[in-house]
């Protein structure tokens, strides 16, 4: 069965690795993604957790990296390259233009999605002497562009410096930043003609075949210069044609004979396409892989091996970079050699700028994971990264991204892909967040007005001590002290659940580091096995974050107490319970968090406590990001806190779904005659589905009538035909 993957094209020994994995057949992610990336895509996938997607990365990485490296190492024959050197291909240099410029395959469909800079590129080769010369440019999208000539050494904003000349969208011819109103403007679906003598030393252009006469005369120490196409663009996209396809406004017919570009006999090759630097992989891989947390960069590191278990020579060598390991063992397995690079954002930032880690061969960057890193904040070392790797590879071979997030309709996500994209495919298995069948998830309100047993809990139950300069009294029934009776009944709501639903095993997300540590505090200190936990988050060491993850795996603790990001890590099936302490942020990390139960077709409750009041909340914006943060005043006041509404939370998570969610009782009780009232959580569910006989019962007298109305059509079809073979007969 593992010839399945084989037809993707992988190697057969990367096939033996997978089928030794127990993998069948690919996922619909893997179906999807492996063969875009294979083709030298860039590929922005969005699919649910659990759905394969580290495979669908990780396999065509693997292969890619693998050819890079043994085409290197053995490198091409002198007459191959001899035939490279010499065959002339017009086309918009993928060497010689700037970072967030971008170049389709056939070098000719250019783009920039920057809005704040020009970016700009030439044309691999360019002509000299005599000989006059034309190409045409269409304009594919609305956007500020500059399109003309210039030679090798000039700025790429063309027509800026003495040696660059453009005619811009605006209908403004320019050389040396004197813009001047030239012909007409021009947009989308126009077609620009742009016409080089250098017979006489001029330069013209055509807006949709109309000539508007010469534009600029080349000066005398320029004509024994090479000129090639230039462009510039902002937050736009056109064509190139130099002649491969008929132009749909040819050159002019009498007086100077104008020639396509790819016709010139006299082309000179653009000197950034310079020879390669020697290959070696000391320091330098050829692809990095960035993920959010420790854990999940180690699960891919370990994917990784498993998959290249049986790769043949020259072995490929990955190293993780993760805190909690030893510097001098990651410094010494780069210098030993280094493919495929597994880390998170702060230690391989590190290593870039201590110049452990090069990035001069990187063929592959891979972001999983991207909307919890910008919610990081990492959205400025992600395209720090970016432009300090080369757009093309030393085997002309141009660097490909792959961007996986929980869903690609994110603002921040969108935007990232934007900046650092090249035409990217997108592929969005998620579509609409809807809730598995598996997955039962109800709501429970805490109302401190109504529960009144938070006075009691209060001088018990240690907060975040956000309200320590405010008045919490209950007699003072403040903003605030409502919002502190949350915190304490929370804690005491969360054993409530587990006692009522017997829960054995389950994972509680809370919304920061600090009320994580604060559950585990109390539950704690209740002293009772039922109510074992460890907690997971990125203030934790390292190796007592792996120690309290595995005692969860093992069950040798019931509970894992844990934040978003430090979710990301988390790959445990059958557990039965999710508690949402407090709803997330974002709206879309509730199906994200609320997944993590219901997998592996066993049954799952997720339970949400939602305050009825609002919540002062810790919102850290400062420069320690909230470390030893005491400035408990409002960030409109200049402060590190905001007050936190959980009913719109909700409302937009019910939106978000379509659907409103089921609410319980403080006693935490969960209606019987939901799944048929016979489901144990954590069990796999019976009868195909909870639901299925329950509805089944109800749908039946419908279905019953419906056979017989098909049974009577069919006698009456079956009779009009009787009748009229009668009557025609």
């Amino acid at each position: 069965m593992a010839g399945h993957f084989s037809e993707f094209g992988l190697l057969p020994e990367l096939v033996q690795g997978i089928e030794e994995m127990g993998w069948m057949l690919p996922t619909d992610i893997q179906f999807e993604a492996i063969p875009l990336i294979l083709g030298g895509g860039d590929v922005l996938m969005a699919a649910e957790t659990g759905s394969g997607k580290t495979g669908a990365f990780c396999l065509p990485v693997i292969q890619v990296v693998y050819e890079t490296l043994t085409s290197q190492t053995s490198g091409g024959s002198k007459k191959e390259t001899a035939e490279k050197t010499q065959k002339v291909k017009w086309e918009m240099s993928k060497f010689d233009r700037e970072p967030a410029f971008a170049i389709s395959e056939d070098g000719l469909l250019c783009q920039a999605r920057e809005q704040r800079q020009w970016q700009g590129a030439r044309s691999t080769y360019g002509v000299t002497q005599y000989g006059n010369y034309y190409y045409e440019v269409t304009v594919t999208d609305e956007g500020l562009c500059r399109i003309g000539y210039s030679t090798g050494t000039a700025s790429f904003d063309v027509g800026t410096d003495a040696e660059s000349f453009g005619f811009g969208g605006t209908g403004k011819k320019s050389n040396s930043k004197q813009f001047d109103t030239y012909g007409e403007p021009f947009g989308i679906n126009d077609v620009i003609g742009c016409y080089l003598n250098l017979e006489f030393g001029s330069i013209k252009y055509t807006k949709n075949g109309k000539e508007y006469g010469k534009a600029f005369e080349i000066s005398r120490a320029l004509m024994n210069k090479s000129f090639f196409a230039s462009v510039t663009l902002k937050n736009a996209e056109l064509r190139f044609n130099f002649g491969a396809t008929p132009f749909k406004y040819p050159p002019e017919k009498g007086g100077s004979t104008y020639v396509p570009l790819n016709q010139a006999e006299n082309a000179v090759k653009s000197q950034r396409l310079s020879a390669p630097k020697k290959f070696t992989n000391i320091s330098s891989p050829a692809a990095i892989i960035i993920e959010p947390s420790r854990e999940l960069a180690t699960q891919t590191h370990d994917q990784i091996s498993l998959f290249k278990k049986y790769m043949p020579n020259p072995k490929l060598k990955n190293v993780l970079l993760v805190g909690g390991q030893n510097s001098r063992d990651q410094i010494s397995a780069l210098e030993s050699g280094v493919d495929i690079v597994t880390g998170t954002p702060g230690k391989v930032e590190d290593f870039i700028s201590s110049g452990k880690l090069k990035l001069e061969q990187v063929r592959f960057l891979i972001f999983d994971e991207v909307d919890g890193l910008l919610n990081q904040n990492q959205g400025g070392f992600l395209e720090r990264m970016f432009n300090q790797c080369p757009k093309m590879s030393s085997d002309c071979k141009r660097l490909q991204l792959v961007v996986c997030s929980a869903t690609l309709h994110n603002f921040d996500v969108k935007k990232l892909a934007q900046k650092i994209m090249h035409f990217p495919t997108w592929i969005d298995l998620k579509g609409q967040d809807s809730v598995p069948d598996t997955v039962h998830h109800v709501v429970c309100m805490v109302d401190p007005k109504v529960d009144t047993l938070w006075h009691f809990l209060k001088p018990k139950v240690q907060t975040d001590g956000i309200h320590r300069n405010d008045k919490t009294h209950p007699n003072d029934k403040t903003a605030e002290c409502y919002s502190e009776a949350v915190k304490a009944l929370k804690g005491e709501y969360v054993i409530k659940a587990i006692e009522e639903h017997k829960a054995e095993q389950g994972i509680l997300f809370c919304r920061t580091k600090l009320d994580c540590d604060n559950l585990e505090r109390y539950l704690k200190s209740k002293n009772k096995s039922e109510l074992s936990c460890v907690c997971l988050h990125g203030d934790r060491n390292p190796r007592e974050r792996t120690s309290n993850l595995q005692a969860f795996k093992e069950k040798q603790v019931k509970y894992l107490i844990c934040t978003d990001v430090a979710a990301r890590g988390i790959d445990v099936k059958g557990v039965p319970f999710v508690i949402n302490v407090t709803l997330p942020d974002e709206k879309s990390n509730y199906v994200h968090r609320i997944g993590r139960v219901g997998r592996a077709e066993r049954m799952g409750l997720a339970l949400s406590l939602v305050a009825k009041n609002r919540e002062k909340v810790w919102y850290h914006k400062c420069e320690s990001r909230g470390r030893n943060c005491s400035n408990t005043n409002l960030v409109e006041k200049g402060g590190c806190s905001i007050w936190y509404n959980e009913i719109q939370c909700l409302a937009d998570v019910e939106e978000h779904l379509g659907e409103t969610i089921s609410q319980v009782e403080p006693d935490m009780k969960v209606p019987l005659n939901e799944f048929d009232g016979k489901v144990i959580y954590g069990e796999k569910r019976k009868n195909k589905g909870g639901t299925y006989k329950y509805h089944l019962d109800e749908l039946a007298p419908a279905v019953k009538e419906l056979a017989q109305l098909e049974k009577k059509v069919q006698l009456s079809y079956l009779q009009f035909i009787k009748d009229w073979g009668s009557a025609t007969g």
